[in-house]
């Protein structure tokens, strides 16, 4: 991973009780408050910090003919299905979180997880299997070496935190979608027995296949379902701690090969998402998607976005039309701005990813303490969690970079057309409950008006300068 912003905005209390300085702070869920068709309301963050998820005064669509560009909504022209919007549950999430008081815990799990209006209705979660870096110390399921029948296989590690966290999540939202990854396979299995770098050795592809099934069957057998999994992350990055390199050719041997095999002869349902790393080499997911005895068991391809263009995801998607993409990994971090912050993830990370095909953007980690921990040696020491806990709660900025996407857009919307307008980015959704939702961006010097036009009706919207908002009617 590499730095790309942020700084943390600190907030106390209950969410929009003190983020919000309008009158009205009722927020928008899964499904937002209803509203007529006549009518939108919209939610507003300021790179400033003087707006966070603020409820704004309902606009109607009554606008007569003008000069200001529009935006028109088409509902008739679909596109992707969307799985959900999240964060990563990191082993140092899960940790810090469970530091707070068993009713703080539960307060911030609603707020994050739930449904209502003061929850942000998070639908997808990223894990690590094994330790990430942002765990406190390197471990894997099987540290036993050349413990090759897996005898001695436990998730014992994560039984602290990070199992109990999701247990209390699934509770929640009983539908959350979890993807998982490995940061490196044991290091017995690897060609320098070591966690930083190396490769997997051919002669422990079926064992580290049935490692996949095994972590698989465990988390179920705790009640927690395994939507998807990444064979590794960030594959062509050797030097984190953990990490270990795989090239195209290898992954896509050893899906074709021992994890598709495996998964098809245990009966495994959970999707197989290659790549995991940056939008600079659509060629990687390409290579593989391109053999069609490897593609048989492939969902799709993941992507991060510290090199490359968010337009990689159409690349890839083009090229196999009937496979997915996601968006896996971006941090913000401890020494950059909330505004850049804000500005560029929302552009890139959420709207980016939905309008190049997308059907789920998360953003890395969770929760940090306040001096960014913990973390592995050699791991992210600058990783800002999108909340801070340090005796309470702080919301930061990938609090609402996720939120203006996850508390109106639930899992089964579909990204629908709208206009591409110069100076405001966008991008629309119709939900299950038949709501439309319009996100736009103006990261501009100036206020930009502007119409909404949906079917024969439109409506006038100002959007201040360096800002976000979610439209919804």
């Amino acid at each position: 991973m590499k730095i790309r912003l942020l700084f943390s905005l600190t907030i106390a209390g209950l969410l929009f009780s003190n983020c919000s300085k309008s009158n009205n702070n009722s927020g928008g869920n899964n499904p937002p408050p209803s509203s007529s068709t006549d009518t939108i309301i919209s939610w507003l963050t300021k790179a400033d910090g003087t707006a966070l998820l603020q409820k704004q005064n309902p606009i109607q669509f009554n606008a007569s003919s003008n000069s200001y560009s529009t935006i028109a909504v088409d509902s008739t022209q679909a596109f992707q299905t969307i799985d959900g919007f999240g964060y990563a549950l990191t082993g140092g999430s899960a940790y810090v979180i469970n530091q707070l008081d068993a009713n703080t815990k539960n307060n911030l799990l609603q707020e994050l997880f739930g449904s209502g209006n003061n929850s942000i209705d998070v639908s997808y979660l990223r894990i690590s299997i094994g330790a990430s870096d942002l765990n406190a110390s390197v471990f894997s399921y099987d540290d036993v070496a050349g413990d090759t029948t897996l005898s001695q296989f436990s998730l014992s590690k994560d039984e602290a935190d990070v199992i109990p966290i999701l247990k209390q999540i699934v509770a929640i939202n009983p539908s959350i979608k979890i993807i998982a990854t490995p940061w490196s396979a044991p290091i017995w299995m690897k060609d320098n027995n070591n966690s930083i770098g190396g490769s997997l050795l051919p002669q422990y592809y079926n064992v580290y296949a049935n490692y996949f099934v095994k972590y698989i069957q465990a988390m179920q057998a705790e009640g927690i379902t395994i939507t998807a999994i990444t064979p590794q992350n960030e594959p062509l990055y050797g030097g984190n701690n953990p990490s270990m390199v795989v090239t195209a050719e290898q992954e896509r041997d050893f899906i074709k090969n021992n994890l598709g095999p495996a998964f098809k002869n245990n009966n495994i349902n959970t999707k197989i998402i290659v790549y995991d790393h940056n939008c600079d080499r659509p060629d990687y997911p390409i290579t593989i998607l391109n053999d069609a005895d490897a593609a048989q068991y492939v969902d799709g391809s993941a992507f991060h976005l510290y090199g490359g263009d968010i337009s990689a995801l159409t690349t890839v998607h083009n090229a196999n039309s009937n496979k997915n993409v996601y968006f896996t990994e971006q941090w913000t971090g401890s020494n950059e701005s909330f505004s850049n912050n804000l500005m560029w993830h929302i552009k890139n990370v959420i709207i980016g990813t939905m309008n190049n095909w997308g059907k789920a953007a998360i953003e890395w980690n969770l929760a940090s303490d306040a001096n960014w921990q913990p973390h592995t040696k050699g791991g992210c020491d600058q990783c800002k969690g999108a909340i801070t806990v340090s005796g309470g709660v702080t919301r930061n900025v990938s609090y609402y970079i996720v939120a203006h996407a996850s508390k109106f857009i639930p899992a089964g919307s579909v990204r629908i057309a709208s206009s591409v307008v110069n100076g405001l980015t966008n991008v629309a959704f119709t939900t299950p409950q038949g709501k439309k939702v319009l996100i736009v961006l103006n990261d501009g010097s100036s206020p930009i008006s502007f119409n909404i036009k949906y079917k024969d009706a439109q409506a006038t919207a100002t959007l201040p300068s360096a800002s976000v908002a979610t439209y919804v009617w």
